[in-house]
């Protein structure tokens, strides 16, 4: 009863989480691994009850922040067969090497957000160019996507970063973009997962319904305050991140 609830708490707070800035598995995985769950079972569930909190979300979003179909859809479309390719390579590529890289990322991630407490809090629409809206559907939709497929943690901030960096986007706006895309990358790793029989699908879907409890919460959250919300949220779940990974590279043996 114990792992039974922790899950289920752990499910409601990763749907909070991924709704607003992204990074739910860190709250949610680790708990599945906790409460006994194999790893490989673990991140096919994880995947599995995370979709339908991402995707409860991005329909929050899309009622009432205009999302630019020209980016999300066809960047939606290509971060199904990525992460799925990723997740499918994701045995003949050592984790363990890709950890120390997303740790350095995640840790300049915090120093250009902190540096620059401006970014993200307004939009800029002369960035949006089609040259960057290219730009932006090869990183979300390709390499932010097959890297979700390979290990996934900061997926979520990953992609806002890139959608507010590269379009110009607040905060706000890169967030309901990212929940499309983060919903495909969920979908494309998933399909390989399941194939591979690796989900847990009573499990799952017992979180999934705390998850969208949890991304509703959120996203609605995130819409009544703001930018400047998501900015505070998004450095905390970074550092909490950087902080896990580190102790995980250096204090995991």
């Amino acid at each position: 009863m114990a792992d039974i609830v922790l899950l289920l708490v752990a499910a409601t707070g990763a749907g909070w989480v991924d709704a607003v800035v992204g990074g739910g598995g860190l709250l949610q995985l680790p708990a599945l691994l906790v409460a006994g769950v194999p790893p490989v079972h673990a991140l096919a569930t994880n995947k599995f009850a995370s979709i339908f909190g991402t995707a409860s979300a991005a329909v929050t979003y899309a009622r009432t922040t205009k999302i630019d179909r020209r980016v999300a859809v066809p960047a939606g479309l290509a971060a199904v067969a990525f992460a799925g390719l990723g997740a499918a390579s994701a045995s003949a590529i050592s984790q363990d090497a890709l950890a120390p890289l997303v740790m350095v990322v995640l840790i300049g991630v915090a120093l250009f957000v902190t540096l620059r407490p401006a970014f993200g809090t307004h939009l800029r629409l002369h960035l949006r160019t089609p040259a960057r809206a290219l730009s932006v559907i090869a990183v979300t939709g390709v390499g932010i996507a097959f890297y979700d497929g390979i290990l996934g943690p900061g997926t979520g901030t990953f992609l806002i970063i890139a959608f507010t960096t590269i379009l110009g986007m607040d905060f706000v706006s890169g967030s309901a973009h990212s929940k499309i895309v983060n919903s495909c990358t969920n979908l494309g790793a998933l399909l390989v997962f399941a194939y591979q029989g690796h989900v847990l699908w009573l499990l799952g879907l017992t979180m999934a319904v705390c998850n969208i409890a949890g991304a509703q919460l959120g996203a609605r959250m995130a819409l009544r305050r703001g930018a400047k919300f998501v900015r505070i949220v998004l450095l905390c779940v970074v550092t909490a991140m950087v902080a896990k990974l580190g102790y995980g590279q250096f204090f995991g043996s």
